[in-house]
C-alpha cells in the first residue's frame, strides 16, 4: 500500500474532527506515516496498567494512544479553528504550507 502524505507534522496545533474527543485542541506530539496516524497532547486518552521496573515504581499511567490523521485538521493560525492545508511557492524559492480558510502560513 502506497504511504499517503503526511500534511500534518509535528508540533502543529491541530483541531479534532470525530469521535469522543471531537471539538478538542492539541499539539502533534508524534506523526506515524507508516500507518496515517498522528498522537495528539491530551486527546485519546486512556489509563494503562503499568508493571514496576528498576526506573519506574508502575501503577496506573495515562497516556495517548493514536488516532487517524483524517479525524484531525490544521487550526488556523488566525482564528484557531479547523482549516484544510495548501502548498504555496514563495518568491525566493521556498515551498511553505498554507492555511486555505486565512490563506496564513502555518509555522
Amino acid at each position: 500500500m502506497a504511504q499517503a502524505k503526511m500534511k500534518i507534522k509535528k508540533g502543529d496545533q491541530v483541531v479534532v474532527l470525530t469521535g469522543k474527543d471531537k471539538g478538542s485542541k492539541g499539539e502533534v506530539l508524534k506523526v506515524i506515516p507508516a500507518e496515517n496516524r498522528v498522537i495528539v497532547q491530551g486527546v485519546n486518552v486512556v489509563t494503562k496498567h503499568q508493571k514496576p521496573t528498576q526506573f519506574s515504581a508502575g501503577g496506573l499511567e495515562k497516556k495517548e494512544l493514536s488516532i487517524h490523521a483524517s479525524n484531525v485538521a490544521l487550526a488556523d493560525p488566525k482564528t484557531g479553528n479547523a482549516t484544510r492545508v495548501g502548498y504555496q511557492i514563495l518568491k525566493d524559492g521556498k515551498k511553505v504550507r498554507v492555511a486555505k480558510k486565512s490563506g496564513e502560513t502555518v509555522e
